[in-house]
């Protein structure tokens, strides 16, 4: 049951005029505060945004009205080590996160942690989608939802009520991210032009914005240039640094 769930998703776009309760929003951030954690620092936190100047906001620098606007709850996933600074002053301690492992630590923590949350929400029959658009201007958000140094928003995610269910779309095959005892490159020159075949045809026969393309050549595009090079620049400002 669980992995016909996790094996079912698709990100949902469209929602129907339906708000989440805080008490539905508390229960999924409860379900998400129950992923892993390395030393069990749950370097997390995430801000439910509930004020319509905020999502508004969120919005127009995220670049992703649509979704900000139409959804029953947003929520914006933060990598946060300010609690954890908190926590050592208790005991007239510091902490140190500006190198490269406690970086990759929060990440991963808050990765996880949303993850749950977008699994518990799938499992109440939500529909989700993560916004990676945040990181457009995470700066500007950060001033929005009063972030102190030490936190850093990382991604949104909106849930509600799915007004369209899109279809699932086709992952690499199992034979492609499976490896056993070493790692094998040279069974992509077969197993990627497969999957190309597969993706267009999953583009082309889909319900809702059909079009030409395959996975190696949007990869190709996507990967091409750095994007969002800022991003290097504002985690050094919040106190991520890489030493």
């Amino acid at each position: 049951m669980v992995i016909e769930l996790l094996m079912s998703h698709a990100s949902v776009r469209d929602y129907e005029d339906k708000a989440l309760d805080r008490e539905t929003v508390a229960r999924l951030v409860r379900a998400g505060q129950h992923a892993a954690s390395s030393h069990f620092v749950q370097a997390y936190s995430v801000i439910h945004v509930t004020d319509p100047d905020k999502r508004k906001a969120l919005a127009e620098l995220s670049k992703n009205p649509k979704q900000f606007l139409g959804a029953g709850a947003v929520l914006i996933f933060c990598m946060d080590f300010r609690r954890l600074e908190k926590a050592a002053g208790l005991h007239g301690s510091s902490i140190s996160f500006a190198n490269a492992e406690a970086l990759l630590v929060g990440v991963t923590d808050t990765a996880l942690f949303a993850q749950n949350v977008a699994v518990a929400a799938e499992s109440e029959g939500y529909g989700i989608c993560y916004i990676g658009g945040v990181r457009n201007a995470p700066a500007e958000i950060s001033e929005v939802l009063g972030l102190p140094d030490g936190v850093a928003p990382m991604y949104g995610m909106t849930i509600g009520v799915p007004a369209v269910r899109h279809e699932v779309k086709p992952r690499l095959p199992l034979e492609a991210v499976l490896h056993e005892n070493e790692y094998d490159d040279e069974k992509y020159d077969r197993l990627l032009p497969e999957y190309d075949r597969t993706i267009r045809e999953y583009y082309a026969s889909r319900s809702a914005n059909t079009k030409e393309d395959d996975w190696t050549s949007s990869m190709a595009r996507f990967l091409k240039d750095q994007r969002r090079v800022h991003m290097k620049e504002f985690l050094e400002k919040r106190g991520f640094r890489f030493d």
